[in-house]
């Protein structure tokens, strides 16, 4: 077992996964110690968001082995989940345009303040509790490099108003709330200017050099790789052999069809008692522009699940 006191070590061998269409992907090899970042590198279609979603316990592998902070997939998948975070990920982990910046915050301390911790915090006075809440919404936006107070309206600002670094900057806080040992990000370079790109990239270096696991998808690593040395972990999917052909056997042909007051951060305890569970809600059938469209990726969401 793992046992760094925050960042997840990464690990996995021959790792696939597959669909009923085929695979979505395999062969994918990687080691990387806690704190790493870890960038995913692969074409649209190639694979990139399953691997994303296998390797935080929220997608079955179908073949090979993998540990999550000495957690073994897909054995302990439940435990993955547990000590890992999705951000920006569509159809499973994505901000509401409708919502503003300040109540996506509010929504989210409130979950974890109350699914977050044990039952003992849950008892404690309302001023610690806001308090506390305070403080792990502050250093989390800190952390993301998102200033609220920049924003044209403040945290009354709408997501649909956001600039794009701006929205991944808050999808990324929102996951370090629950103070995760694994970051997940999707889609990390999408439609970027070269200057928003170094940005983000300068974010997830951040979050890594200060002890938090990165997974992030991208068409491109980032500048400066090599300078990196040991923290950029690449992987890379799409360039795989081709699968040994299996066994013929006898087939048919198939047709396939396819609002709320300004959000104080400090008062979580105050909100309406409802749990939304941000990971858990079923993949759009419309996938976002610029997202993958993997073969056989709906089939296999469909299949194994996700918490």
């Amino acid at each position: 077992m793992d046992s760094t006191p925050h960042g997840a070590a990464v690990t996995a061998a021959s790792f696939g996964l597959k669909g009923p269409r085929g695979w979505a992907f395999r062969n994918i090899d990687l080691t990387a110690g806690p704190g790493s970042l870890i960038a995913v590198q692969g074409p649209s279609g190639s694979g990139r968001t399953c691997l994303l979603l296998a390797l935080t316990g929220r997608m079955k592998p179908a073949e090979g082995t993998a540990e999550v902070g000495g957690l073994p997939l897909p054995k302990k998948m439940a435990a993955v989940r547990a000590v890992s975070a999705l951000a920006h990920v569509p159809g499973v982990a994505e901000l509401d345009p409708a919502l503003t910046v300040g109540e996506h915050l509010r929504e989210r301390a409130l979950l974890q303040g109350r699914f977050g911790g044990s039952l003992r915090a849950l008892l404690r006075p309302r001023r610690e509790r806001r308090a506390e809440a305070r403080a792990l919404v502050d250093g989390a936006l800190e952390a993301a490099g998102l200033d609220p107070e920049s924003l044209p309206k403040g945290i009354r600002t709408s997501v649909r108003d956001l600039e794009r670094l701006e929205a991944l900057r808050l999808s990324v806080a929102l996951a370090l709330v629950g103070g995760p040992r694994l970051l997940a990000v999707d889609d990390t370079d999408l439609k970027l200017s070269d200057e928003e790109r170094a940005a983000a990239w300068a974010m997830l270096r951040g979050l890594a050099a200060a002890g938090t696991t990165v997974l992030a998808v991208c068409s491109e690593p980032p500048e400066g790789g090599k300078a990196l040395g040991e923290e950029l972990v690449l992987v890379r999917t799409g360039d795989r052999p081709a699968p040994a052909p299996e066994k013929a056997a006898p087939t048919t042909p198939v047709t396939s069809t396819d609002t709320a007051d300004p959000l104080d951060p400090a008062d979580p305890a105050d909100a309406a008692d409802t749990a939304v569970e941000g990971d858990s809600r079923p993949a759009a059938d419309g996938r976002a522009e610029g997202h993958d469209d993997e073969e056989g990726a709906v089939d296999a969401f469909a299949e194994t699940g996700r918490a």
